[in-house]
């Protein structure tokens, strides 16, 4: 799927001439399609998951630490639209709660770890197990999908879930295994993320990309909150970001 500048501006939360800088200054993949900016959502997904640990937790890295990423409108740019914006906003929280929250997960390695989540998880979506878990491998063979500070968000490459909702499951590992993070950081807490469209997907990324750069979150992530628990956090995380605009 290629997007325009509005469509990226829009998936990150931030404004259209700060996209527009971040080209200028290179530190963007992008490509030109009749004179006119164009991103891969896979380039996108690979930069957000590369980019984190050039700064310490409370900053999500593409954004220099200036910038928010809910919302960051500059001067003389158009108002985000409170329809859309409403929408996105508890679209963290509506999505766990529909997907769930599993503990103590057991196994040694990522394959091990993927392979036991999707035995609960498939089901749920109504697939096979074993497909499932080789879509997810294939994507950690191209890049492994771990973010920074114990955090990874397993997902697909291509496989988008059928219906209008999105769904994250958090699974805790009995015991942190290694992923491949950059930081080289065994992970605790996975955010296997399914999404029903290329743009849905990208926006969550970026959300919890934000979530796992702060460092309240990352502490209340480390005890293993139960869903309810996880879920009110997340909620007043997400309000917290939406009132932080205005």
């Amino acid at each position: 799927m290629d997007l325009k500048i509005k469509d990226l501006a829009e998936l990150l939360s931030v404004s259209e001439k700060t996209i527009r800088r971040w080209l200028s200054e290179g530190k963007i993949p992008a490509y030109k399609l009749e004179s006119q900016y164009r991103f891969s959502r896979i380039e996108i997904e690979n930069w957000m998951m590369s980019c984190k640990l050039k700064q310490e937790p409370g900053s999500f890295t593409p954004y220099p630490q200036e910038e928010q990423i809910y919302p960051a409108t500059d001067e003389g740019d158009e108002e985000a639209d409170p329809v859309r914006a409403g929408v996105q906003q508890f679209s963290l929280y509506r999505a766990v709660y529909r997907g769930g929250v599993f503990t103590h997960i057991l196994g040694d390695t990522k394959e091990e770890i993927i392979k036991s989540t999707m035995k609960l998880i498939a089901p749920r979506l109504g697939l096979d197990s074993d497909v499932l878990s080789d879509l997810l491998l294939d994507r950690e063979r191209l890049m492994p999908t771990a973010l920074n500070h114990g955090i990874g968000v397993p997902h697909t490459r291509e496989f988008l879930i059928q219906g209008p909702f999105d769904m994250i499951f958090v699974v805790y590992p009995q015991k942190p295994i290694e992923y491949g993070a950059l930081d080289g950081e065994p992970v605790h807490t996975l955010f296997f993320l399914f999404a029903s469209g290329d743009k849905r997907h990208l926006h969550l990324l970026a959300k919890l990309a934000h979530l796992s750069s702060k460092s309240p979150s990352l502490e209340i992530l480390r005890t293993k909150p139960s869903k309810e628990k996880l879920l009110e956090y997340l909620k007043e995380w997400e309000t917290k970001v939406c009132c932080s605009k205005n």
